[in-house]
């Protein structure tokens, strides 16, 4: 009976996950600019990639395995942001302009 919730539990990961990876790369593919592409990529990526990692290490049925997966999807969500943000700076600092659409620009502003 354990054996079916498990195997239920990291089917909904799976699909959740692959849904948000999903999501990441359409963002990738549709989104205008750079900071909008980096903000699908940063999320949804993260996301989706943090509960595939979750779904392998509740697969294994190993509690050490399922403890790195967790510990792996903090580093996902402690990194991840981070690094968008300094990314999406770094391209503003060398010049790349906002999308069109953007209202306004608060990092010029200062």
């Amino acid at each position: 009976m354990i054996n079916y919730i498990v195997a239920a539990v990291t089917a909904l990961l799976l699909i959740a996950g692959a849904f948000f990876a999903l999501a990441a790369a359409i963002g990738l593919v549709r989104l205008p600019d750079l900071y909008t592409r980096m903000h699908s990529a940063s999320k949804a990526g993260t996301v989706g990639s943090g509960l595939l990692l979750l779904a392998a290490g509740l697969y294994s049925e190993d509690p050490a395995i399922l403890a790195r997966a967790i510990a792996g999807f903090v580093f996902f969500l402690l990194t991840a942001p981070v690094s968008a943000h300094l990314l999406a700076r770094a391209a503003h600092r060398s010049g790349y302009d906002l999308g069109a659409f953007s209202v306004r620009d608060d990092i010029r502003d200062r």
